[in-house]
């Protein structure tokens, strides 16, 4: 009897084919038998006293399904934005944005928003990247696309301004 690969391993490397063509590297954790292992990063944290490198701002009200996909896209775009900051619009309005490269914002509302909290000289020097709201993305493939192409750009983007 031929017994083929599970069904959950041919999901794994269909997601890591698909993760690949759109230009993202997955990231897999080593499995050690010594026990746990301290992985050094191999770009510095950044500091946030100078500033994130990215900021997301979101919308007063998100499910828990559209909150979950947020944070598998950031993880599977690398460390720096899985570690961005997130904030959201509170009636129309953000409390506090902290100064950052780039922004990843979910929705127009959302980026008048950010274009009222931030001054000038801020939004001038920082990427905006304007996406759809998140549950367009969960709904519409033409938003998935938008939105990978946005994340795809933010990366080279915060890539080139580490170096």
């Amino acid at each position: 009897m031929n017994v083929s690969a599970s069904p959950r391993s041919a999901t794994l490397s269909q997601r890591s084919r698909v993760l690949r063509a759109l230009g993202v590297t997955p990231w897999v954790q080593r499995a050690t038998r010594s026990g746990p292992t301290v992985v050094e990063p191999s770009q510095p944290l950044p500091d946030l006293a100078a500033g994130v490198a990215c900021v997301v701002v979101l919308p007063q009200s998100c499910a828990t399904r559209e909150l979950d996909l947020l944070g598998r896209l950031l993880n599977a775009c690398g460390s720096t934005l899985a570690r961005a900051a997130r904030v959201r619009v509170t009636d129309g309005q953000l409390a506090e944005v902290p100064h950052a490269r780039a922004y990843l914002v979910f929705g127009e509302a959302q980026a008048h928003a950010l274009g009222r909290a931030l001054p000038a000289a801020a939004m001038q020097s920082a990427q905006i990247v304007l996406a759809d709201e998140l549950v367009q993305v969960l709904t519409a493939a033409e938003a998935k696309r938008r939105l990978w192409s946005a994340l795809r750009n933010l990366r080279r983007t915060l890539a080139v301004a580490e170096r």
